[in-house]
């Protein structure tokens, strides 16, 4: 006697990708900032730098196929799309997300720690690559074959703690000749960050002091500040 078949529900087969949140705000940091940019942020981190501050993005997120994804983003009226987390790269669908959104046309940016690797990322996608100094904690994370590929329309990213990270970044630099391969080298002064359970948290870096650092040396790099905080709360979500 044959047994009954019991259908099988196609979606919970298809892969799935974990997302946080998706938010339509200004672009806060890199030479995009105060662009209007739709965000895409994705779920987990393998990392717990000393300062971050989207520690809700380890833990917090659901679970949606890619149709689901565009599904939710197609309203937006708005070219430029950036891919964050947490760490995007961990998740092997945001790679066919990152070519969805090349493929409808978008400017696509992926601000990723530089643990994984990039060379998979889609040829159009624009990586800004945070590369972690000794004060993060992570700075043993950093996949140094990342280096190897770097294009000329790629960021680099520094988050700076103290006068030790400043000159670690330096020879960070200049062992990769860095001003010479991507686009721009970010530097930006910490903020405090309180202690928390997973994270060991920091005191702030002054704006000022990294400012007289980067006159004196005339070193090749822009300074940032974290835009949509000057703005918004900075604890606010979404913006």
């Amino acid at each position: 006697m044959e047994l009954p078949v019991t259908p099988i529900n196609q979606a919970t087969h298809m892969p799935r990708i974990q997302l946080n949140e998706i938010f339509y705000s200004l672009q806060g940091e890199s030479t995009w900032a105060g662009l209007r940019c739709v965000f895409i942020r994705l779920k987990g981190c393998h990392l717990r730098c000393c300062y971050c501050d989207t520690e809700y993005a380890f833990h917090e997120g659901e679970s949606f196929t890619l149709e689901q994804v565009i599904e939710k983003i197609t309203g937006f009226d708005c070219d430029l799309f950036e891919i964050t987390g947490g760490e995007p790269l961990l998740q092997k669908q945001v790679h066919p997300l990152m070519t969805q959104l090349c493929e409808m046309g978008k400017t696509v940016l992926v601000e990723t720690s530089g643990a994984c690797g990039i060379s998979v990322c889609d040829p159009r996608v624009i990586r800004i690559l945070d590369i972690k100094t000794p004060g993060s904690g992570e700075v043993q994370s950093n996949l140094w074959s990342n280096m190897a590929h770097l294009r000329s329309d790629d960021e680099i990213k520094f988050v700076l703690c103290d006068r030790d990270d400043y000159d670690w970044a330096k020879q960070i630099i200049d062992q990769y000749k860095l001003d010479q391969r991507v686009k721009a080298i970010l530097m930006s002064a910490v903020n405090a960050m309180p202690p928390t359970k997973e994270l060991a948290g920091c005191q702030t870096l002054s704006m000022a002091q990294l400012a007289a650092w980067i006159l004196e040396d005339n070193l090749p790099v822009r300074m940032q500040a974290q835009l949509h905080k000057q703005i918004w709360d900075p604890a606010t979500r979404g913006v």
